[in-house]
């Protein structure tokens, strides 16, 4: 159980600027078509907060990730203009499913400029919006702050969820070393339980049929 605590002070100890940028790198590749998305981009963003120790620190990583997820994101809108319905066949979109492409196009017809705000939140069709909006025709000047307001409150909620997660870290430890030892002693209680319950039926079955055995043998008599 302390590998988390002392996984999270290397974190920390690293400096800043580069876990800064390295979520922020994360962001642009998972939002230029999939790039980054070996690793989910709220996965990546939770990790890096930990490292989050400051208001100053949060701040700065939270309009890095934002500025970082516009930039990829307008690189998807800028490859669905030009590439046009083609990219709905696309290696990076059929990797990616075709049916989250669908959804985004769908979105984008009900809800126009809002889709590329609400789909931030949406994993993989958030990936996907961007470019699906190039190819539809919605107007830059619509789409770009749409992607601004939606990157900046992804990122605001993931890192605060990470920051806040790193910090409790070690009064959840302690409170999962306490709970270890109960949940030891009750899976063993369990056990023993299951074993003398197994043990009652298979007596009882036992019994049974051997008083069967002697009826029949009392019959055929």
């Amino acid at each position: 159980m302390e590998l988390v605590t002392s996984a999270l002070e290397h974190l920390q100890s690293l400096p800043k600027p580069a876990v800064v940028a390295a979520a922020g790198a994360l962001a642009f590749g998972e939002c230029t078509l999939g790039l980054g998305f070996l690793v989910p981009g709220e996965v990546g963003l939770l990790i890096a907060a930990a490292a989050v120790t400051d208001r100053p620190t949060f701040a700065i990583m939270v309009l890095v990730v934002a500025v970082c997820a516009a930039a990829g994101d307008s690189v998807g809108y800028l490859l669905g203009r030009r590439l046009g319905p083609r990219m709905r066949d696309s290696k990076p979109v059929r990797k990616l499913g075709q049916e989250h492409w669908d959804r985004a196009g769908d979105l984008l017809r009900r809800h126009g400029g809002r889709a590329v705000f609400f789909a931030r939140f949406l994993p993989v069709v958030r990936t996907l919006t961007p470019a699906a909006a190039g190819v539809s025709g919605l107007p830059y000047r619509r789409f770009l702050p749409a992607s601004l307001l939606g990157a900046l409150g992804w990122a605001a909620l993931h890192i605060g969820i990470g920051a806040a997660a790193g910090a409790s870290a070690k009064y959840i430890e302690k409170a999962l070393n306490r709970a270890s030892w109960a949940a030891v002693v009750l899976l063993a209680l369990v056990a023993v339980v299951v074993f003398l319950v197994r043990r009652r039926r298979t007596a009882r079955a036992d019994r049974a049929e051997q008083g069967a055995d002697r009826e029949l043998e009392r019959t055929g008599r």
